[in-house]
């Protein structure tokens, strides 16, 4: 716990380091004044460069991390794969080079660690990717199905899933940002009569607020984008395996196994069961197996 206390407060103070720096040089290159962002003289086209470099900044900073934060936090052991310890660490190798092969992609790195259930593949890039396996998994499932769980996160790295949610995420972060000081400098100026040219308490009231209840309804909209990309990896497992079958016998067992709570870094790439809606990273697996089927 204290460790992922550690390294959430320390992505935290790097995002706010890179920010500082990235709105230092932005300002000097280009001549901007991101004094201008709120109050009398708000321009919106400023506004808009402020979002967009808060708005990708944390999001960015997240995917260059998340193979560090998901080792340290995790506790995942990372396998040789020149010369690996034991014939479980050679046939994972071997099966997660095979299935990188069929997907057209480079050799991820591979780890094991302790825990329920799950799986996860996180990464910067397609050439920089890591696929874990939990040790619960490993016991509770047979080989076929083990291979299905690997070949649906290799999925995940060959579709760029890491990048593309990245990127939804910095664009609903901009817009968050935006419209939240765009209305409560409206609300401050315009509802309140603020007539000095700072924003006053109704703009940063405002534009809090409105973080948080943007900020929930952008979450719904990348968690969506989240499920329909676990079908495009269910079926990407699919065909990499050669057959449906094993990747619905996987979701199965999975359905009845406990799974546990993977870090915000990789969450949304794990392969998990029993989830809810509106803000679940995953369908319900009842979905996905049903989609897997009309596949046949």
């Amino acid at each position: 716990m204290l460790k992922r206390i550690g390294f959430f407060l320390l992505t935290n103070l790097a995002v706010l380091v890179v920010l500082g720096v990235v709105l230092n040089i932005v300002s000097a290159v280009f001549g901007i004044n991101f004094a201008n962002v709120a109050g009398a003289g708000q321009n919106l086209g400023t506004l808009l460069v402020f979002a967009a470099i808060v708005g990708f900044s944390g999001s960015i900073i997240s995917l260059l991390m998340s193979k560090m934060i998901a080792k340290r936090t995790m506790g995942v052991q990372m396998i040789d794969v020149q010369n690996p310890a034991n014939k479980l660490e050679a046939w994972l190798v071997n099966t997660v080079h095979s299935h990188s092969q069929k997907a057209g992609i480079p050799m991820p790195e591979v780890g094991i660690y302790e825990g329920e259930a799950n799986a996860f593949a996180t990464g910067p890039t397609k050439n920089s990717a890591m696929v874990a396996v939990s040790t619960g998994l490993l016991s509770s499932m047979n080989k076929e199905e083990v291979e299905a769980v690997l070949a649906h996160e290799i999925a995940h790295v060959a579709n760029g899933d890491m990048v593309t949610m990245t990127l939804i995420q910095g664009v609903t972060n901009t817009f968050v940002v935006f419209l939240s000081r765009v209305i409560g400098n409206f609300v401050d100026r315009g509802v309140l009569r603020n007539e000095d040219d700072a924003p006053g308490i109704g703009y940063y009231v405002t534009s809090l607020v409105l973080d948080i209840v943007l900020g929930f309804l952008a979450a719904m909209v990348v968690a969506a984008f989240s499920r329909h990309r676990e079908f495009r990896a269910d079926a990407g497992a699919a065909q990499i395996m050669g057959s449906s079958a094993p990747m619905i016998n996987a979701l199965a067992r999975l359905g009845g196994v406990p799974t546990e709570e993977l870090p915000a870094a990789v969450k949304g790439f794990g392969i998990m069961g029993n989830i809810g809606e509106l803000l679940a990273s995953h369908p319900p697996i009842e979905a996905r197996i049903a989609a897997l089927r009309e596949m046949r």
